[in-house]
């Protein structure tokens, strides 16, 4: 006994010097007294008798009058704690058979059996439910286990199972007391032969520790933003160099006093960007100039702005573009920039309705030379018309197509027909007309838009047609 009584001395200086909040802590060392209740809760046949006397302590309880019970324990997390007990005490008072008084009443004689020695070990699981009391003091707790019991000479395994109480005096030291049922299945109750069904009570202090704090700015490391860099509380442990209250590590100027806005950072100009991405720190600009001016409002700061006064698109240097024509095309979008046209046709007229009609009226007076496509000699002068019209409209693109009547083969119709468009088109491109916005197709006897039966109606079918590419 004396040399466990310097042992729990040590434990309890380890417990004293730890510095730790109990959410940190994961591991406690508690140490106290055991009351060994003398066996009523095995010599009762009913559950009234087996804990009718269970606060009488000067009755049934046998306590040895000194540090008696050790426990070391770890938190395992979701308020489940595993820990070892062991405890020692002398038995001087069990609980004995039923024995009738004369008038009806019986009673379970308490008598000594010995002064048994009384020596435990137990493995305990607890949990604890102080989270669900909302309490920072009161921590009632349930626990189960297992363990080993010698009473006397007897000894016996035994299942466990109770209820405990601590109350935390500060964050790390509390005042512990459990109540244990210990089941034996050696239960026949003779002293140094069995270890019958008890109960079993303790009452001590509890000391945890084991958390860390590397920088010492009394912060745990759990709970430190910056565990290796000391700083105060209320910057969880970070340091704050330039004192605006943003902590170093998020400031993106440490050493210069700034605002939250911009991470940490002074705003000379107040324009709304940090001086250290401000390419005009001393004037006010705007954000996404990076802090410079801009007086024409196009977007571009006025110092790369070759018209500061005058909105103008960046590819211009910030100068507007010309339109000549002045159709609202500018001059570098305008296919046609000399000739007012329309948005629609990229400053290019709009091909009328009127032109192709005219077009094609020039178009049925060309004339080839019989079964040929050559040009008869008085069609220059149509072709030249024609020509002139297509110039008009220099962006617009044309179909030439071939028809002939059904006089001759098909097949030779359709290639005649081919021949003759493409020296239309031929002729077209030799005098100025660009040859990508021409296309040309013949269709032969196919498509006729008058009787074949007639010299009248063939001399129609025998055409040439222009139609706009649309």
């Amino acid at each position: 006994m004396k040399h466990l009584n310097k042992l729990v001395a040590l434990l309890m200086l380890l417990g004293l010097s730890s510095q730790a909040q109990d959410s940190d802590n994961t591991w406690a060392i508690s140490f106290g007294a055991n009351a060994v209740d003398g066996g009523r809760v095995s010599a009762a046949l009913t559950i009234k008798d087996q804990f009718s006397q269970y606060f009488n302590a000067k009755k049934n309880w046998s306590v040895l009058p000194s540090i008696s019970t050790v426990s070391v324990s770890k938190y395992v997390g979701d308020n489940f704690s595993f820990g070892v007990t062991g405890s020692v005490n002398k038995i001087s008072k069990m609980a004995g058979t039923k024995v009738y008084a004369a008038d009806g009443t019986y009673d379970y004689p308490v008598t000594n059996p010995g002064d048994l020695t009384y020596y435990a070990v137990d493995g305990v699981v607890k949990y604890s439910f102080m989270s669900l009391v909302k309490s920072n003091v009161i921590d009632p707790s349930a626990h189960v286990g297992g363990g080993y019991t010698w009473f006397g000479d007897a000894s016996a395994g035994t299942i466990n199972g109770g209820l405990g109480l601590t109350l935390w005096l500060t964050k790390q030291v509390g005042f512990s007391l459990t109540s244990t049922y210990k089941h034996s299945f050696d239960d026949s109750r003779n002293p140094n032969f069995d270890v019958p069904s008890h109960l079993q009570h303790t009452a001590g202090l509890v000391f945890k520790f084991g958390a860390k704090d590397a920088d010492e700015d009394g912060i745990y490391d759990r709970l430190d933003a910056c565990p290796e860099t000391a700083g105060p509380k209320e910057f969880n442990g970070c340091p704050d160099t330039d004192g605006d209250k943003i902590i170093d590590k998020d400031d993106a100027c440490p050493t210069e006093a700034g605002l939250a806005a911009f991470n940490g950072c002074p705003d000379t100009d107040g324009d709304g960007v940090a001086d250290k991405d401000d390419a005009c720190p001393e004037v006010a600009g705007v954000k996404a100039l990076a802090g410079c001016p801009d007086a024409d409002g196009d977007g571009i700061a006025d110092k790369a702005d070759k018209c500061p006064e005058v909105k103008g698109p960046k590819e211009n240097g910030g100068c507007p573009w010309s339109d000549k024509d002045g159709d609202k095309v500018f001059d570098k979008d305008d296919k046609c920039p000399d000739v007012a046209g329309t948005v629609a046709n990229q400053g290019c007229p709009e091909v009328s309705d009127e032109a192709i009609k005219k077009l094609n009226e020039y178009a049925k007076t060309i004339l080839f030379d019989s079964g040929k496509a050559s040009f008869q000699k008085q069609t220059y002068v149509v072709l030249q018309s024609i020509t002139a019209i297509l110039k008009e409209y220099p962006s617009a693109k044309f179909s030439i197509e071939g028809h002939t009547d059904n006089t001759g083969k098909a097949a030779s119709n359709q290639t005649l027909s081919e021949e003759r468009a493409a020296a239309v088109k031929g002729y077209l491109v030799e005098n100025g007309v660009a040859a990508d916005r021409l296309t040309s197709a013949g269709f032969g006897q196919n498509n006729p838009i008058d009787s074949n039966k007639t010299k009248a109606g063939k001399a129609n079918n025998r055409r040439v047609e222009v139609k706009l590419v649309k």
